[in-house]
């Protein structure tokens, strides 16, 4: 394993911090918009920056680059707390179009993907997303319906596909161009998964955004009426799950970068104020209290960058574009775990900071309380912690399921 970063992967994240320091809209105007981000800004790291068609081939209209350059791109999008489709868009649903997409859907799909011009969500629900992409449990069981009432369900009719159901809490479900909407079809004895393609404009489909407590991850009840759809690949027994599963571990790795470019920002923050917050006539920073927690803060969040950038390393095992002596690894437990570690080193810098900060750092002029947020929905969202462990050492098989501690 070479553990440094390549000249490109150094420019990429010295360019996205340059361009996401002079952006002028702010977190929270952004959060505000109808789209929940700026359009502008998300045009800007299309073009030229390339950032939404980093990780796909260039016969796609993509950078050519891999996961590992997007996920860490990531480090610097997580510092700034930047709004923005990439995670729905190049994270979730493009890997799903290039795993499962017919040779014509990948064509007329990817490069607007690529360039920026269509975003794309992926319409799981917010509560079982992390089981869908295989973090948190098995995703071949009843995550989005199972073929029971609820979730969304596929029929044919016609000889065109045509889906009826809702699914709650769906990542940039109210803004996306395309919807990539998870179906079960066959009934209940006989049921199966499928990947259903359905334009943000489709007859019969209602999008509602919905309140979240991480407004820079804006989120959309989406309801679905007799709705017509195209089926994402052939019908003949892919392997969806596999796929999610895929996405899953490739979608964990970027997460986890994302994560520790919050914290690493979450400490600069508060290593800043107690630099210059005074009490009894010297910097608070001077405590041996206060530094101590600061150096627990530091340790947690460095030992969760290096276990990030494993994964992100990880994730390409196995890409075309890695190394032919590249080892073979486990994608799945690396990237669970690295997300575990990630989001307690980010929950652990974003307490400190609206602690050491006092009365401020609660306060909605100051940005300790959107690290905080971020921190405890992205929790919500991908873990809990102790979840995404035990599926790492499940699927590792360091247990079987009757020995995982819960």
């Amino acid at each position: 394993m070479d553990a440094a970063f390549t000249p490109e992967q150094d420019e990429i994240r010295r360019t996205l911090r340059d361009l996401l320091r002079r952006h002028p809209t702010a977190v929270r105007e952004a959060v505000g918009l109808p789209a929940g981000y700026d359009p502008g800004l998300w045009a800007a790291l299309a073009d030229p920056l390339g950032l939404p068609g980093l990780a796909l081939p260039e016969s796609y209209g993509g950078v050519g680059g891999t996961v590992a350059d997007l996920a860490l791109a990531a480090e610097e999008t997580g510092r700034a707390l930047a709004p923005s489709p990439l995670l729905a868009t190049s994270v979730l649903a493009a890997p799903l179009l290039l795993a499962l997409g017919t040779d014509a859907q990948r064509t007329r799909l990817l490069p607007r993907l690529a360039d920026g011009t269509v975003t794309a969500a992926l319409a799981a629900p917010g509560a079982g997303l992390a089981v869908a992409l295989g973090l948190t449990g098995d995703n071949r069981g009843s995550w989005a319906g199972g073929g029971r009432a609820g979730g969304v369900q596929a029929r044919r009719s016609d000889g065109a596909w045509r889906l009826y159901g809702e699914a709650d809490q769906v990542l940039d479900g109210h803004s996306a161009d395309l919807l990539l909407v998870p179906a079960h079809n066959g009934g209940y004895a006989r049921s199966r998964t499928l990947l259903f393609l359905v334009p943000g404009d489709a007859s019969g489909l209602t999008r509602v955004r919905q309140t979240a407590l991480d407004a820079t991850r804006p989120r959309a009840h989406v309801q679905l009426r007799d709705v017509e759809a195209e089926l994402l690949g052939s019908d003949d027994g892919a392997d969806v799950c596999g796929a999610l599963a895929g996405a899953g571990g490739s979608a964990a790795a970027f997460l986890a970068c994302e994560a520790v470019g919050a914290a690493d920002r979450a400490l600069e923050l508060t290593v800043g104020h107690v630099r210059t917050r005074e009490q009894f006539g010297r910097p608070i920073g001077s405590f041996q209290a206060v530094q101590h927690r600061l150096a627990d803060v530091h340790v947690e969040v460095e030992a969760a960058r290096s276990a990030a950038y494993y994964a992100a390393w990880a994730a390409v095992q196995g890409d075309p574009a890695a190394p032919a002596d590249a080892l073979a690894l486990a994608q799945a437990p690396v990237g669970a775990l690295a997300l575990a570690q990630a989001l307690q080193a980010l929950r652990l810098a974003a307490a400190e900071a609206i602690q050491l900060h006092g009365g401020i750092g609660f306060t909605w002029e100051h940005d300790a309380h959107l690290y905080f947020k971020r921190a405890a929905g992205d929790e919500l969202l991908l873990g809990p912690v102790h979840l995404l462990r035990a599926r790492a050492a499940e699927t590792a098989g360091l247990f079987t399921r009757e020995e995982i501690p819960v």
